[in-house]
C-alpha cells in the first residue's frame, strides 16, 4: 500500500511559511493544490493552484484521485470544513489531515472562553434559524458566517428574536497579521467594512431561547386550527420518546408541531399531510424553526407515500387514521417501531381500543377543561376528550 495520494491541509489566517513542518512538506510534495483563492494565495500555489469550482464541488478533486494532491482549508477541515465531504468518498488510506487550531479555538482563546461552554455553528450556507432552538439564556456561541454583510444580517436576526442586548464579537481573518476584533451588542449594531474570512461570537443575554421541555405554545406554530394541543402534544412527545438523529413519520401532520418538537429534540422527522393549505404551515414552521435539514413535508396520501421513505424509529399517527392504514403500516414497520395514535372521534377511539386489545401497549384517555369566561363568570370548558394508543412493534 502507498502513501495517500490526498492531503487535507488546515491553515490559520497567514502564509504557507508558518505552516508545521508535515503540513509544509505535503505541500510542497502536491503537484496540484485546490483551495479558495485567498488560500492559494497564501500558499503561493501558483500554476498548482486549482480554484474550488462555484457551486462547491469535491468532485474535481475527486477526478484527480491517484495524483498528489492537497486541498487547503481553513483551520481543521474536520469542523465544518471540507474534510468530512472529502473522507465520505475516500477509503481511508487514500487521505491524511494537517489541522491546524480552528477558528472556533482561535476566538476562544482570545475572548478567555471555555469551549466547552461555547456552541460552535457553521452558517456559511445554513440560514440564522438554525440557531433557535440552541439560543439559552446566558449562552455563549461561535458563529462562521458567510461574508462581511453576515454579521449585520445576523444581528438584526437576534434583535428579532428578542435578543437585542447580546453582546457580539465580529472576528475578523483570525489567525494572521490582519487578524481584527470588534465589539458591539446585536440591537444597536453599527459596525461596517467587515472583511472576510468572519466569524461572529455572541454572549447571549437573560431570557431568550425556546423552552427545552415538551410542548411550546400553540402560537410558537403557523396552523390553521388543525394541531396537536400543547398539553396533549407534550404528552405524545414523551410517549413517542425522542432519540437524536431517530426519524420520525408524522401521518396526518396537521400543523407539523409534532415533528417540530422531535426535531427539536435531536431527530429527523418526514410529515405526511394531504391537505395543501396545512402543507404550507408546515413549510412555514420549518423554515422558521430553521429545521429544512431535519424535517421534510410530503404532500398525499400516506398509506402509499410511506413506503418510499426510509423506516422510521417512531410513528405518530395524528390525523386520518383508519384500519386500513394501520394494517398497512403493521406490515412494512420494522421489528421495534414506536408507534403512538391520537384520536378524537367515536369511530377512532373503537379503532384504537381494538389494536390495544389485539396488539398491548398502552391506552389513555385524555379529559382536559380550560377556564373561560361564561357570561359574568368563569367556568371550565370540557376539550374534546382525546384517546392515545402506543405501542412497540
Amino acid at each position: 500500500m502507498g502513501d495517500p495520494w490526498l492531503s487535507i491541509i488546515g491553515m490559520a489566517d497567514d502564509s504557507a511559511t508558518n505552516l508545521p513542518p508535515a503540513s509544509r512538506t505535503a505541500l510542497d510534495a502536491a503537484d496540484i493544490v485546490f483551495g479558495g483563492p485567498r488560500h492559494l494565495k497564501l500558499a503561493d500555489a501558483g500554476a498548482r493552484g486549482l480554484p474550488w469550482p462555484i457551486p462547491f464541488s469535491i468532485e474535481p478533486v475527486l477526478a484527480h484521485r491517484g495524483q498528489r494532491v492537497a486541498v487547503l482549508a481553513s483551520g481543521d477541515p474536520f469542523w465544518f470544513g471540507a474534510g468530512a465531504s472529502l473522507a465520505a468518498h475516500l477509503q481511508p488510506e487514500e487521505w491524511r489531515v494537517f489541522p491546524a487550531p480552528s477558528t472556533f479555538a482561535l476566538i476562544a482563546g482570545h475572548l478567555g472562553w471555555r469551549l466547552e461552554d461555547t456552541t460552535c455553528h457553521g452558517l456559511h450556507a445554513a440560514p440564522f434559524e438554525r440557531l433557535r432552538g440552541v439560543l439559552a439564556p446566558g449562552g455563549q456561541m461561535i458563529c462562521l458566517v458567510r461574508d462581511g454583510d453576515a454579521p449585520q444580517a445576523l444581528a438584526a436576526w437576534l434583535t428579532g428574536q428578542g435578543a437585542g442586548a447580546a453582546t457580539l464579537w465580529i472576528c475578523e481573518r483570525m489567525g494572521g497579521d490582519a487578524q481584527r476584533v470588534r465589539r458591539s451588542t446585536a440591537g444597536e449594531f453599527g459596525l461596517s467594512d467587515i472583511a472576510a474570512p468572519v466569524a461572529v461570537a455572541i454572549a447571549l443575554p437573560e431570557n431568550v431561547g425556546l423552552s427545552r421541555a415538551s410542548g411550546l405554545p400553540d402560537n410558537s406554530f403557523a396552523h390553521d386550527g388543525q394541531i396537536t394541543k400543547r398539553p396533549i402534544r407534550a404528552l405524545t412527545l414523551s410517549a413517542l420518546g425522542p432519540r437524536a438523529d431517530e426519524l420520525l413519520w408524522d401521518i396526518g401532520a396537521g400543523s407539523g408541531s409534532i415533528s417540530v418538537e422531535w426535531c427539536l429534540a435531536g431527530g429527523r422527522s418526514i410529515a405526511f399531510e394531504q391537505d395543501a393549505t396545512r402543507v404550507a404551515n408546515i413549510a412555514q414552521n420549518i423554515e422558521d424553526f430553521g429545521i429544512g435539514h431535519r424535517m421534510s413535508v410530503v404532500q398525499g396520501d400516506a398509506s402509499t407515500a410511506v413506503q418510499d421513505h426510509a423506516a422510521p424509529a417512531a410513528v405518530f399517527v395524528g390525523g386520518g387514521g383508519n384500519a386500513a392504514l394501520f394494517d398497512h403500516l403493521f406490515d412494512l414497520l420494522p421489528k421495534s417501531t414506536r408507534l403512538v395514535a391520537n384520536g378524537v372521534t367515536l369511530e377512532t377511539e373503537s379503532l384504537l381500543s381494538h389494536l390495544h386489545v389485539k396488539m398491548g401497549g398502552e391506552l389513555l384517555r385524555i379529559e382536559m377543561a380550560q377556564a373561560a369566561p361564561l357570561g359574568r363568570m368563569r367556568g371550565w370548558v370540557p376539550a374534546r376528550p382525546v384517546v392515545q394508543w402506543s405501542v412497540t412493534l
